[in-house]
């Protein structure tokens, strides 16, 4: 989890929400195993814990001897990738090693590895100087109803047969993961700040039609505190993309010799359109729909553990909520972008403003400092 550093007259503190993420060690499974438990039904989870590298459509999968643990170049298990035949394979143009797994991983075993992981002297040290090499995909991956619905109640959005813009993100989030805890990842997962996410809308889907998502991280670049990267996650109905996202993560670095920006230049918050008072519940049900039981958003004792005086909210919610609000007035096709600013505590009241044009923002109801700003083109 990322470690807020409270410092006493750093006028930068706390200055990014923290949305983490976690990372775990991985191990080979035998293509023997493998296809048991393909065969074994619906749970084929097996992705969540193991390395699939090897078994990529295409790749040398069948092999009585794959790869070992740690290996980290990829290109050779693609589909289509530098191995593979080029054609019109997205995977051949972008150099990126393509990696097709069974189903969506599930996220809870990465999450209880990753607190291991994050012991001293048991997590791993690792400055990889480029993204990783490898996109993963998964396909056919079906809308529930029902977790749509409470999805929609917990961020405010008015239930409907076509997902809000934020509700992809969570769909196709665990793949997304799944790139992060890579070893070929830039920096250990227990440390990352979320500071920006771009959504691309193309056109409204329904919930009655299967996705296609392909995940991985590019543009890997300095920080005035450490180095940031971009994961990607495009969404498809079809053949056609339909969504992108864009998550921009930072990895505090010691020695990045960043500069606190002065307090004194923070401009006035614009007048409220509205005041929402926020309760924990906000961070106990969106874990519950998003998935991500990170307890600095769920726990007073876990928020302290790392340096918050008591939990804070998800920084995806607190977007949805703001789109939420001006849901009626969205065009078909559109993307939104916005930058994370402070935590938002809870409980906590804060103030939404929205401008026609749109540009949008979350400041704190009694000091006016920013949460989140955001634009809607």
């Amino acid at each position: 989890m990322a470690r807020r550093r409270n410092r006493p007259g750093d006028p930068d503190d706390g200055e990014l929400s923290v949305n983490d993420l976690i990372d775990g060690p991985t191990e080979v499974i035998s293509p023997a195993a493998l296809a048991a438990a393909r065969a074994a039904g619906p749970d084929r989870s097996v992705d969540e814990t193991h390395d699939l590298s090897a078994y990529a459509t295409g790749g040398p999968g069948a092999s009585e001897d794959p790869p070992s643990a740690a290996t980290t170049d990829l290109s050779a298990y693609a589909t289509g990738g530098p191995a593979g035949p080029t054609g019109g394979d997205p995977a051949a143009r972008t150099g990126r090693a393509r990696v097709e797994l069974p189903g969506l991983p599930r996220p809870g075993v990465l999450y209880r590895r990753a607190l291991r992981d994050a012991l001293p002297g048991i997590g791993r040290s690792r400055r990889p100087d480029a993204a990783p090499p490898v996109e993963l995909a998964v396909a056919g991956v079906a809308v529930d109803r029902a977790h749509l619905a409470e999805y929609d109640r917990v961020c405010g959005f008015r239930l409907a047969d076509t997902l809000p813009a934020t509700y992809p993100h969570v769909l196709g989030f665990p793949l997304a993961l799944r790139l992060m805890t890579l070893p070929e990842f830039p920096f250990p997962l227990a440390g990352v700040v979320h500071v920006g996410n771009r959504i691309t809308v193309r056109r409204p889907v329904p919930a009655d039609v299967p996705w296609d998502f392909v995940a991985y991280a590019e543009n890997l670049r300095p920080h005035a505190r450490g180095r940031q990267v971009d994961v990607v996650l495009v969404g498809s109905v079809g053949g056609a993309e339909v969504w992108r996202g864009v998550s921009t993560y930072l990895g505090r670095e010691r020695g990045a010799g960043g500069v606190g920006r002065d307090p004194g230049e923070r401009p006035a918050p614009p007048a409220a359109t509205a005041h929402w008072r926020l309760t924990p519940r906000v961070g106990t049900d969106y874990a519950r729909v998003s998935g991500d039981h990170n307890p600095i958003h769920t726990s007073r004792w876990g928020a302290r553990l790392f340096g918050f005086p008591r939990p804070i909210a998800h920084g995806m919610w607190s977007k949805a909520r703001c789109l939420a609000a001006v849901e009626s007035r969205l065009p078909e096709a559109y993307t939104v972008e916005v930058a994370f600013k402070l935590p938002v505590p809870l409980p906590s009241t804060v103030a939404f403003s929205a401008v026609p044009g749109w540009d949008f923002a979350l400041h704190d109801a009694r000091t006016g400092r920013p949460h989140l700003v955001g634009t809607v083109r």
